[in-house]
């Protein structure tokens, strides 16, 4: 069984579970200045899913925030594909190995059919990775993106 073998639905999520992703999204934003979107899409138009999650990152002007610390979590359904893109602002402080390891928190939980819990899970670590590197400060402050699930086509 191929560790990409976790899709098996049209209707990926419930609105229980989104709800929970974007909680999820905005408890992990609320300590930091980071910022961080989760794009959800039936099938990924790259031979990578990485090269797609870049070309989403920069068309939803992810590369725009103040510090250069904000996180794609993309996940293409029917491809039964995944990957994380950060900034280079967060990428530098945490290095490559972090950015691999969620990619396998999201497959264990993917692989025993946990999308919601996988995604959240990791939203709540990149959150913890963001709020070492760039504490929230109230002073200065401010979210830059929204929190809501992006669902492409």
């Amino acid at each position: 069984m191929s560790l990409f073998n976790f899709f098996k639905k049209p209707s990926f999520f419930s609105q229980e579970e989104q709800d929970k992703i974007v909680q999820a999204v905005r408890g992990a934003e609320m300590r930091t200045s980071g910022e961080i979107r989760v794009y959800i899409e039936s099938r990924c138009r790259y031979v990578e899913a990485l090269d797609r999650a870049i070309n989403i990152f920069y068309g939803l002007k992810m590369d725009q925030t103040a510090e250069r610390n904000a996180v794609l979590m993309y996940v293409a359904i029917k491809d039964h594909q995944l990957a994380i893109f950060a900034d280079e602002g967060i990428h530098k402080k945490t290095g490559p190995e972090f950015w691999k390891n969620e990619v396998q928190h999201m497959l264990t939980h993917f692989n025993k059919a946990d999308y919601a819990a996988g995604i959240v899970t990791v939203v709540n670590e990149i959150g913890e990775a963001l709020y070492q590197n760039f504490p929230y400060k109230s002073d200065i402050d401010k979210n830059e993106l929204p929190d809501n699930i992006v669902f492409g086509k």
